[in-house]
């Protein structure tokens, strides 16, 4: 394959699996699309305006060895579908675990789990406001998450919690070969002056929370949507 076209690949393999058993009769995703394209788009638009920016700074950026060349603004098209092809496959994942796992385990611990992470991450985000990738996304996971918490109270957490648990799995895959694992170069660089310089494998740590929130992001929309399409039945 041609080098150049490896992140694409990356984002078609990732969608893959979870868009063709979208159509498993027994749980029929697909009929989630309405609910689920808004859930997506928002979180994208936030994430890629970040993500322009970031880029503009260098404080991230990409390999020209494993893009096509096709761009918008800033960003590789890769770049952009990456915000709808991982969405889909974790949010995707979320359902598929509601459908497959009946007893929610994590449910009378969700409010401590959020309650330590929101202290983790504001407290740490504000101590290492200097370096831009860890604030930022510190900071506004925390945030986030208090929003949750205290505004939204959600009873879903514990599900979100085990969901993310489980798409820890293929993040390590992806977000290892994007930044270098298994391959000659990173197709995503990193500025380690903008992070905390701590890699889990060749995976800069923020990536880990920043996937964290971005899915958040993604489950709570898709919540509320479909919360309020059962209130509307109920009626």
């Amino acid at each position: 394959m041609n080098p150049k076209y490896l992140y694409l690949a990356i984002d078609f393999f990732v969608i893959l699996i979870p868009f063709s058993a979208s159509f498993y009769q027994k749980a029929p995703f697909y009929k989630k699309w309405k609910h689920l394209a808004i859930a997506i788009i928002l979180p994208a638009t936030v994430f890629l305006v970040w993500d322009a920016i970031f880029t503009d700074l260098a404080i991230w950026g990409f390999n020209d060895r494993y893009i096509t060349g096709v761009t918008l603004g800033p960003l590789p098209i890769e770049e952009i579908l990456f915000f709808i092809c991982i969405p889909y496959a974790c949010v995707f994942t979320y359902f598929a675990l509601n459908h497959l796992i009946e007893k929610d385990f994590l449910f009378p611990h969700q409010d401590l789990i959020s309650g330590i992470l929101i202290m983790l991450m504001l407290v740490l985000g504000i101590y290492h406001m200097d370096k831009a990738y860890t604030g930022v996304t510190f900071i506004l996971l925390g945030i986030f998450l208090a929003y949750q918490m205290i505004k939204l109270k959600p009873r879903y957490m514990g599900r979100f919690y085990v969901a993310f648990f489980v798409t820890l799995i293929p993040f390590f895959i992806v977000n290892g070969i994007l930044t270098g694992a298994f391959i000659e170069e990173q197709v995503v660089w990193y500025n380690n002056e903008e992070n905390l310089g701590i890699r889990l494998g060749t995976i800069p740590i923020e990536d880990m929370f920043y996937g964290m929130l971005l899915l958040l992001m993604n489950v709570t929309i898709f919540e509320w949507l479909e919360e309020r399409e059962r209130f509307k039945h109920w009626k």
